[in-house]
């Protein structure tokens, strides 16, 4: 007898969502989190299009959820990025020389109000998936600054005004 994986609440919210994406635009995992209400859920969204059931695929536009900078999000899979680009230049999204989306041209303003939803510990990420922490500045080790795209600075990023908070750091665990 065949099991059936059953999506948990978050993760059926987020297809019911992307669903609603028209052809031509791209929405962005923070925005599809915090229009679910939960606006530091953004990888939470990544893992539920990651293991998107195959029934579902050809319902759900997985290709058309972006990371924030624009561009195409590689993980350890080879080669949905291609397919990725690919269906999304098919519906009419330009990318430039750098791989990325101009997110004020191409980015879906959503719906008119959010749609929150309870987010359950099972939908998070497991501990061993979260190859990535935050370090401060003054923390020892190396910490090095990923670009978010391919181009460096991030498109559609305010400019010329910065807070006074300490700039945070990312360290790759290897």
């Amino acid at each position: 007898m065949a099991r059936r994986l059953v999506a948990a609440p978050f993760r059926k919210a987020v297809y019911r969502l992307v669903r609603r994406i028209p052809s031509g635009r791209v929405a962005t995992y923070g925005q599809i989190a915090a229009i679910l209400g939960h606006p530091r859920a953004a990888r939470a969204v990544g893992t539920a299009l990651h293991w998107l059931p195959r029934d579902l695929l050809d319902r759900v536009p997985w290709q058309r959820v972006i990371n924030a900078a624009g561009g195409i999000s590689y993980r350890a899979d080879v080669y949905r990025p291609d397919l990725q680009r690919r269906l999304l230049e098919d519906e009419g999204v330009v990318f430039d020389r750098d791989g990325c989306v101009d997110l004020r041209r191409f980015r879906w303003p959503g719906p008119r109000r959010e749609q929150p939803v309870r987010l359950r510990i099972s939908d998070w990420p497991e501990p061993g998936d979260a190859d990535v922490r935050r370090v401060s500045e003054r923390s020892s080790g190396v910490a090095r600054a990923v670009p978010p795209c391919a181009g460096g600075r991030r498109r559609g990023a305010r400019t010329g005004t910065r807070s006074a908070a300490p700039r945070r750091r990312w360290r790759v665990d290897g």
